[in-house]
């Protein structure tokens, strides 16, 4: 492990007690921390970048540019559940505040620990939280990352999807963030969506439904302006060949890399997943079935 500072606080808390502390390590070392009466730790699901193929039996080497984190319930077989909606739940702005405090330094100590090479961690910023947060909310957060001496730098803040009305909130969450040195993502409904904000903000990544991926035409001008404005499109929830196959369809029109995150190739998971998966592409005849 290359962060000292992270190793040395591992070493502190693999000698605590969970009753007396706030975060504790299980016996395979994954950070938990307790909110209310639930254990919590973390899962990872890649963002993988593809490159173009040739004909319909192409295979892509994916290889892996950024890991999701997301809140789990632990559980030693690292099935634990989905916890986003003790945001929606938490009682109080503050309880969700610290909520999301504790979820942000698991998974930081989660992919740290694990990682070495220059690969991003993307956090989730709950909607909630864009009304909670009325100060100077990063710098809480870049305080923890300054104290185990982990890099602010390679830790994009993803927005979430927002009403026309909560825009001036989402411009005001990401300033803030933006002046504490972190990167930027948003998130939008469909293309048309994604191509409306990045008239009003310049985030470093902008990420889209693959879902929603019914106006080609919009799709493709998304992927041409993003790349000519250095801004990363990444397509969530990939979980079949023939979403796949489009992607890849606009990767090739557009001589442009694909990156993408979905079940198609990785569930979350506590340790991070293996660089480089093979997929062979639909055949025309999966593709045409869409």
């Amino acid at each position: 492990m290359k962060y000292q500072a992270l190793e040395k606080y591992l070493a502190r808390l693999n000698g605590s007690v969970r009753e007396e502390s706030r975060v504790w390590l299980d016996a395979e070392g994954r950070a938990q921390g307790k909110y209310f009466n639930t254990t919590l730790t973390s899962a990872f699901q890649p963002i993988r970048v593809f490159g173009s193929g040739s004909g319909s039996t192409a295979i892509a080497d994916a290889g892996i540019v950024a890991h999701e984190g997301f809140a789990r319930s632990y559980s030693e077989d690292d099935s634990g559940l989905h916890l986003w909606r003790l945001l929606d739940q938490a009682a109080s702005d503050d309880e969700s505040i610290e909520l999301d405090r504790l979820c942000r330094m698991l998974h930081s100590i989660n992919f740290y620990r694990q990682v070495e090479d220059n690969v991003s961690l993307h956090l989730s910023v709950h909607a909630r939280l864009l009304a909670a947060v009325d100060s100077n909310h990063g710098i809480a957060f870049r305080r923890i990352l300054n104290m185990l001496e982990l890099p602010h730098e390679q830790i994009v803040l993803q927005m979430p999807v927002v009403t026309q009305n909560q825009r001036w909130l989402l411009n005001y969450v990401l300033d803030n963030y933006r002046r504490n040195g972190f990167k930027l993502g948003i998130s939008a409904a469909d293309a048309r969506d994604a191509l409306a904000l990045l008239e009003k903000v310049k985030p470093d990544l902008i990420k889209v439904d693959a879902r929603e991926i019914t106006d080609e035409q919009s799709t493709e001008k998304l992927l041409r302006i993003a790349g000519e404005q250095d801004i990363r499109v990444v397509f969530k929830r990939v979980e079949n060949p023939v979403v796949f196959a489009k992607l890849q369809a606009f990767g090739q029109a557009l001589a442009l890399p694909v990156y993408a995150q979905g079940y198609l190739w990785d569930t979350p998971k506590s340790t991070l997943a293996a660089p480089v998966v093979q997929v062979s592409a639909p055949s025309h005849a999966e593709t045409r079935v869409a």
